[in-house]
């Protein structure tokens, strides 16, 4: 049985939670005050874990509080997003199965809930007619602020992949159907989120956008490579293991402070180690994530035009001006023009990030494969 102490790929619980103190303490202000809030930043940085521990803490803070968490990522069309919508909202603010019926049969009467009703571990499972959701859109875009107000509660809606919205069918009006409705909510605050950052950034940054200033926009940090070693050590004390703090700066090092890849690596290295990890340990369990990861590289590399992965070989090679005339011949691409449609390709793809005006890789895995192997023809 693995019972490694490190977390990745899920959501961190309670002792897996990594630091980000400074940033729930911010948002627990700004739920317990209904502050809309948009939280950005590249995928796996650990924002749906951060969310989640934020809407505990609200509860402990305010009992009167309920957090609705949403993942729209499969979500396809706006019927969908209105039965997820209003199945979350009536499960979050409903103590008891009892309760769930009442208030279906209460605030959704109109959507024709079908209500199927399970053991306690497949709980009750609501469902409603498709055509009802589009016809009542208004009515499940204000339910929550109606519960809110009935039952004397603060509710924050929390909507993970909200990014995915801007894929539907004339999704401006559908956006700005939501918004006309959510601006007018007291009672209720909503957390919008997800793992396309430009995405996100063109939603809520574009001054033509429906939720462009919907809310207070938080731009999430990398934590500090120093915060790692205390966090590391400490997990594998308490499994009788030992590791030094220079040892976990050169992890946090080698995947760029990327939390994700640290928690892996972390457990990685936890695996090879009996009592005392030794630096061999390391190399070899950054080795094998590189090559765990090669497959999926090569196939999403060879996806990508040949200006698009000549673009890459100068990033991940550090050349800083890609517009320069020797960059361009280096690299073999043609002009400035060619250079700023790769780019843009690449950002959509969420290959490379230019936030900031500073050109990084997303995924610093893939950057190091791409730079060591791909390029380097060593495969």
């Amino acid at each position: 049985m693995n019972n490694s102490p490190f977390v990745y790929g899920r959501l961190a619980q309670e002792g897996s939670f990594m630091d980000r103190e400074d940033e729930a303490a911010s948002l627990v202000r700004d739920f317990v005050n209904l502050t809309n809030t948009i939280i950005i930043s590249p995928r796996r940085w650990g924002k749906t874990s951060l969310v989640r521990r934020v809407g505990n803490l609200t509860v402990a803070a305010n009992p009167k509080s309920r957090v609705c968490y949403l993942d729209v990522f499969n979500v396809r069309s706006e019927e969908e997003f209105y039965e997820k919508l209003a199945s979350c909202v009536l499960r979050s603010t409903s103590s008891k199965t009892e309760e769930l019926l009442a208030s279906a049969i209460r605030y959704a009467s109109s959507l024709v809930p079908s209500l199927t009703i399970g053991d306690p571990v497949n709980q009750v499972k609501l469902e409603f007619g498709r055509k009802e959701l589009k016809k009542n859109a208004d009515e499940i875009l204000d339910l929550a602020e109606k519960i809110a107000v009935d039952k004397g509660l603060d509710i924050i809606v929390c909507i993970d992949e909200f990014q995915k919205i801007a894929s539907f069918v004339d999704s401006d009006s559908f956006q700005a159907k939501l918004r006309s409705h959510w601006q007018l909510h007291k009672h209720v605050a909503y957390c919008l989120y997800g793992s396309r950052r430009h995405m996100l950034m063109d939603v809520f940054t574009n001054p033509s956008k429906p939720f462009y200033k919907f809310g207070k926009t938080i731009f999430l940090e990398k934590i500090a490579r120093g915060k790692w070693p205390p966090f590391i050590i400490e997990k594998f004390r308490e499994t009788g293991k030992t590791i030094t703090e220079s040892q976990c700066l050169r992890m946090a090092e080698l995947v760029d402070d990327n939390p994700y890849y640290i928690q892996q690596l972390s457990e990685e290295v936890w695996n090879r180690t009996t009592k005392v990890c030794k630096d061999e340990a390391i190399s070899e369990a950054f080795n094998s994530i590189v090559r765990i990861n090669s497959g999926l590289n090569l196939a999403l590399t060879s996806m990508l035009s040949i200006s698009q992965q000549n673009l890459l070989n100068a990033i991940v090679n550090g050349e800083n001006n890609l517009t320069s005339a020797a960059v361009l011949d280096k690299y073999q691409l043609k002009n400035s023009l060619t250079v700023l449609r790769a780019k843009k390709a690449l950002v959509s793809l969420d290959i490379i990030d230019d936030f900031g005006r500073v050109v990084s890789m997303e995924d610093p895995i893939y950057a190091f494969w791409l730079k060591n192997y791909y390029f380097n023809r060593t495969l």
